[in-house]
């Protein structure tokens, strides 16, 4: 089968914050280390419960939430917080159906080297990795862009790898209904590197397939060959 490979750049956060300024583009807004909110976020008030939780957990530790490096620390927690999990405000399947076109284009398409940042839920530390993606069109195709919108509204949720890699093929599959889905995820986890077992170069290689990349084994073999480096 023939195919055609595209490599997805990562796609841009809009970010910003209702105090802070925003930047002309609308684009990327990382003022310092102080601040990185999202701009879905930015009507929106910081949860003072929130900022509360971060308090409490400082002292649980032994710190002193009122001294001068740790005064605005819950703040940021909570922003920090509030954006990396700012998926949960966004419907993937949505975001595809804006942009499906009729086409009568039947040959494997694959989105590969996804950018990918995500918290485990079962620490709250990150996960980070790419994503490689694949679909064989049975009459719709979707804008690649929103394919790494999928990935990164998945992503920006509390996680666990294999979850994230279920729901990526299945928003496609249920959106586009193609002839079928391959997604891969390779991604190093924190949890892992910085505590228990602290093996820092494991990496978590996980898979999900549907239709034609199932059932044929040229069409998965397809997939995993332009997949690789």
């Amino acid at each position: 089968m023939k195919s055609t490979s595209m490599k997805q750049e990562k796609m841009p956060s809009d970010i910003s914050e209702s105090n802070l300024p925003l930047p002309s583009s609308g684009q990327n807004c990382c003022c310092d280390d102080d601040e990185c909110c999202s701009a879905a976020l930015q009507h929106e008030p910081l949860t003072g419960g929130l900022s509360g939780a971060v308090s409490a957990m400082l002292e649980g530790i032994g710190e002193d939430p009122q001294r001068e490096g740790l005064l605005k620390t819950p703040e940021r927690v909570a922003r920090s917080l509030r954006f990396l999990t700012r998926g949960y405000s966004e419907n993937p399947e949505e975001l595809l159906k804006n942009a499906v076109f009729t086409e009568a284009y039947d040959e494997m398409v694959v989105v590969r080297d996804i950018d990918l940042f995500s918290m485990c839920e079962h620490h709250l530390l990150p996960f980070f990795g790419k994503a490689h993606i694949a679909y064989i069109p049975d009459g719709k195709i979707v804008g690649l862009s929103k394919i790494a919108r999928v990935v990164e509204v998945y992503a920006r949720r509390l996680q666990v790898q294999e979850r994230l890699t279920q729901q990526i093929r299945d928003a496609l599959q249920n959106v586009l209904n193609p002839k079928g889905v391959g997604v891969v995820i390779e991604a190093k986890h924190l949890c892992m590197v910085m505590r228990g077992v602290e093996k820092l170069n494991s990496i978590t290689t996980t898979s999900a397939m549907s239709g034609q990349f199932i059932s044929s084994q040229s069409t998965r073999s397809e997939f995993l060959r332009l997949i690789r480096p």
